[in-house]
């Protein structure tokens, strides 16, 4: 069977083919129509004989079938696309069965920090401040928690749906199957299961322990997976805490590691969890603020054993070359195998290699910049590692740091830039409380301030409307 056998019998992919659509003519090439797919409304239309010389009629928009066949001819879609909105475009692109053409066409490019821009606002129906959200990491589409409910943004920032779920207030999230999110409450107990497909909860985890009756009313406060298991950090109201790991087959709890008790810095429960694919462990890391300043731990585990392999508690543990300036947060670059902290007094960006953790494996980065040095610490200082970048937030402020040579692997003091993503007036809307990146898309959210901000490195950049 040769090339051409999706082509009409006797037609050649450079041959004519007229269409009526909603009244105005268009020729094009068989060729082109056939871009959309073997399975697309166009292939099939391409399929009449050639002896039938009468034009096609198709019944729908002919502005925007315009637009869509200069996709299909390009790759592109021209600036005439500007006039419509995404959704029309996507209803259209459905039905002549071209959505993935549209969906390459749309999504933004590469998310390239200095770079990036607000390209929208996605704010939920009700209860318009959220809690807390998970981003998609394949596709940039986003779950925001608010009050009690979940909203589901698709790939294109179209409201998909909303769940209202059995949580009064949800504060940690995380996305574990295409349609399953697993939630948690510092309020209420529990780790719960929400399957978007069928607004339904489709389970739950407790933490309890029938020879320690204190272990009741245990609530998730961070959750992490990696392919085939779950992974949450529990805390009692009498402050014992724990991780559990649980079966993303069966949704069922399969171990218990990590557990402590009491109320000190070295046993609070941890607040952020990261799973490791390339050496299968988990971080986890407990941050909190005093009269005397900051104070935390970051810990390695490998949860096949439940053993600790790694620690270092700010200040105390001697693992630090700054001591009495601990880490307001930290993150983990899976991409690059790092650990990355900012310091709460000075504000200085921190980064450790997890394959060569010691007693100080501390790399602090410089800025070369004169005009730029002075980064400054505080209280509300916020690190996202995504796509090899480090995302900065200080008060209001965004800026992103980026490693100078791509082939260099060495972690040295002048191993990263460091540059502002957003402009002054940006910076004033309101106290950065999460970054989380997904697809080419970073997600941003503020402090009692109405939905989450979306930062695109995009031909988009300036042209989508808030949604």
């Amino acid at each position: 069977m040769d090339g051409n056998s999706n082509i009409a019998l006797g037609s050649q992919p450079a041959d004519r083919i007229k269409l009526n659509v909603g009244g105005k003519l268009f020729e094009t090439t068989v060729s082109t129509i056939q871009s959309g797919g073997p399975d697309s409304l166009l292939a099939a239309l391409s399929n009449r004989p050639r002896q039938n010389p009468t034009p096609v009629f198709i019944d729908r928009d002919p502005e925007i079938f315009s637009v869509l066949l200069s996709l299909l001819r390009s790759n592109h879609l021209p600036s005439t696309a500007s006039r419509f909105s995404k959704q029309e475009l996507v209803d259209e692109a459905s039905y002549y069965g071209i959505e993935s053409q549209l969906k390459s066409a749309m999504l933004p490019c590469p998310l390239m920090g200095i770079d990036a821009s607000l390209v929208a606002t996605i704010k939920p129906a009700s209860d318009g401040i959220v809690s807390t959200f998970t981003a998609g990491d394949e596709d940039g589409s986003v779950w925001a928690a608010h009050g009690g409910q979940i909203t589901v943004y698709d790939w294109n920032l179209t409201h998909a749906g909303t769940i209202r779920t059995h949580v009064e207030d949800i504060t940690s999230i995380r996305r574990v199957w295409p349609d399953v999110v697993a939630v948690g409450s510092d309020i209420s107990a529990g780790l719960h299961f929400y399957d978007f497909s069928n607004c339904s909860r489709v389970g739950s985890a407790h933490w309890t322990d029938k020879s320690d009756p204190r272990i009741y009313k245990a609530r998730a406060m961070a959750i992490a997976d990696s392919p085939s298991q779950v992974f949450a950090s529990f805390d009692c109201p009498h402050r014992e805490n724990c991780i559990l790991v649980i079966d993303k087959s069966n949704l069922k709890i399969v171990s218990e590691f990590g557990r402590q008790t009491g109320g000190s810095v070295k046993s609070m429960v941890a607040g952020k969890l990261t799973y490791v694919p390339d050496s299968g462990l988990l971080v986890g890391s407990a941050i909190t603020s005093g009269a005397f300043g900051y104070s935390g731990y970051i810990r390695l585990w490998d949860p096949r054993s439940g053993d600790m392999v790694w620690e270092t508690i700010e200040p105390g543990s001697g693992r630090t070359s700054r001591f009495g300036d601990s880490f307001a947060d930290m993150d983990v670059d899976t991409n690059e195998s790092t650990l990355v902290k900012i310091c709460s007094k000075s504000g200085d960006l921190a980064m450790a290699d997890l394959r060569n953790l010691g007693d100080d494996p501390w790399v602090y980065l410089k800025e070369k910049n004169p005009s730029m040095s002075n980064a400054g610490g505080g209280g509300n200082n916020v690190i996202h590692c995504y796509r090899k970048q480090v995302f900065v937030s200080r008060e209001g402020g965004l800026e992103v740091w980026s490693r100078m040579d791509e082939r260099d692997r060495e972690l040295l003091e002048g191993s990263y830039r460091r540059n502002y993503v957003d402009k002054v007036e940006d910076s004033k809307r309101g106290i950065i409380k999460k970054i989380e990146g997904g697809g080419d898309r970073l997600f941003v959210s503020r402090e009692n301030v109405e939905g989450i901000e979306v930062w695109e490195s995009s031909k988009f950049s300036g042209a989508v409307s808030i949604l």
